[in-house]
């Protein structure tokens, strides 16, 4: 039988506490969300000022990330290169980039998600947060 890490919660925790001080330092009002490899939420935060929208949008990236196994923008990146039928996918609404998934030992384990600045930004407060759980 084969094993795989998982997230617990002190993982989570460590990794929304980094991806917030990423958004804090920066002045950005997001929300950040945390799923395990199947997609399900193991934490939501949505930071003072963040829209209301972005508690919707970050799980559904992180959800995406966690399932395609693969970054968010990825998905973005194939609509925008003019696969629109890939909007029909079943289960991912979230294809926008801010969408990382989480890998330990080759493995995804989950994903962060973050939503309510530039995609870009978004992406970099996942990594940011994902950082302090890969190098300790």
């Amino acid at each position: 039988m084969k094993s795989k890490p998982t997230l617990t919660i002190e993982d989570t925790r460590a990794i929304a506490a980094a991806a917030e001080a990423e958004a804090i330092k920066n002045g950005w009002a997001v929300t950040l969300a945390i799923v395990d490899d199947g997609g399900h939420l193991l934490w939501l935060q949505r930071l003072d000022g963040a829209a209301p929208i972005s508690a919707e949008i970050a799980p559904a990236k992180a959800r995406t990330a966690a399932l395609g196994r693969r970054e968010s923008k990825v998905y973005e990146d194939m609509i925008n290169g003019g696969r629109v039928s890939f909007l029909s996918a079943p289960v991912l609404h979230g294809m926008l980039e801010g969408g990382v998934p989480i890998v330990v030992e080759g493995q995804v384990i989950g994903a962060v998600g973050v939503s309510g600045v530039k995609s870009t930004e978004d992406a970099q407060i996942a990594r940011a947060g994902i950082a302090v759980l890969i190098t300790g």
